[in-house]
């Protein structure tokens, strides 16, 4: 109950994309019996780096706040789920109670439901959630997923206390965030940082524009393409440009490539990562990766940009997992 406190004062979200209050998460799987504490490291995203990062450097603080928040939880059984590269490392410095599980290379396997299922053995795919997983996630079991970047978090606060990590950050949004900077920067790589921060700042951070850019996408595969510079990386400050900072990755693309052309060589990685058990999945994502694929080839048919508003509307909201809803999102 003491640390649940300390993480509520603090102010700290998830560091996984979702952005939910991490207090919140530790409360309901607290207030049940027989608790697991799952820390999410997988990464299958190509374009982001900050997990493996923080795992291959502070491996060590990852483990500090997966073993806080299992006791704060009451949690009997402790899984860290990671990619198969570095499971060696892991090996040498990990503590008991913890069990390794092996994460798939897909971008799927890292949604919640994809997670629980490959603790439990089974292929790491999403699936439909009748009950919240904190009231009954693995076999039946409250259950605490939480990316690697929010149990690092939670230890840093066990010790230095929520003032000192508000220090950084806004009001609404404190601490820092780990952010994987790429494309047209000078010095790309995985940066902490504070919410609020600009962008125009934050690409300085990496080096600056490395070349004249024509816009940076923000928040990743699922995230928002942005063609100004002031904007603060913060979900208040991205929101009204339908954005969020997602798992902080930041790409920057120079004014010599199409950015309908990399939208749609997303969008169809997209749809090729896709679980492929429901019908937005199956059918909407292909469909949306085949007319921006038209459209990319400079085929002219004004019919298509309104094929597209109708897929992203129809995809949305329906699929076992928000990865129609995140992809529908960027192609918006």
């Amino acid at each position: 109950p003491r640390l649940i406190d300390l993480v509520r004062d603090a102010g700290l979200t998830g560091h996984g994309g979702a952005g939910f209050p991490t207090w919140r998460k530790l409360a309901a799987v607290a207030a049940g019996a027989n608790a697991v504490v799952i820390g999410n490291g997988a990464e299958g995203e190509p374009a982001s780096a900050k997990d493996a990062t923080l795992l291959s450097r502070a491996p060590h603080l990852v483990l500090d706040g997966l073993r806080l928040a299992a006791d704060a939880v009451h949690a009997t059984d402790c899984f860290l789920y990671v990619p198969t590269r570095l499971m060696g490392r892991l090996r040498q410095v990990r503590q008991e109670r913890v069990t390794l599980v092996p994460a798939a290379d897909t971008f799927v396997a890292g949604e919640e439901s994809a997670v629980i299922a490959a603790v439990a053995g089974r292929k790491p795919l999403p699936k439909d959630k009748r009950e919240l997983t904190v009231h009954s996630g693995l076999h039946g079991r409250p259950t605490l997923v939480q990316n690697v970047e929010t149990l690092a978090h939670i230890a840093t606060i066990a010790r230095y206390g929520p003032a000192w990590f508000r220090r950084h950050g806004t009001d609404t949004e404190p601490g820092t965030f780990l952010a994987t900077v790429g494309g047209a920067v000078r010095a790309p790589g995985v940066y902490e940082l504070p919410y609020g921060i600009p962008l125009a700042a934050l690409l300085d951070g990496a080096g600056g524009p490395a070349t004249d850019l024509s816009a940076v996408l923000v928040g990743g595969y699922h995230g928002t393409w942005l063609s100004r510079t002031d904007i603060p990386v913060s979900r208040a400050g991205l929101r009204p440009f339908g954005g969020s900072p997602g798992a902080g990755v930041v790409h920057a693309l120079p004014a010599s490539y199409c950015g309908l052309a990399e939208t749609a060589r997303i969008t169809r990685y997209l749809a090729d990562q896709s679980a492929r058990q429901c019908g937005p999945c199956r059918f909407g994502l292909p469909s949306m990766a085949d007319t921006l694929d038209r459209l990319a080839a400079g085929r002219r048919d004004p019919d298509l940009p309104r094929q597209l508003v109708v897929l992203t509307n129809l995809v949305t909201g329906r699929g076992a997992c928000h990865h129609p809803d995140g992809t529908a999102r960027l192609v918006r």
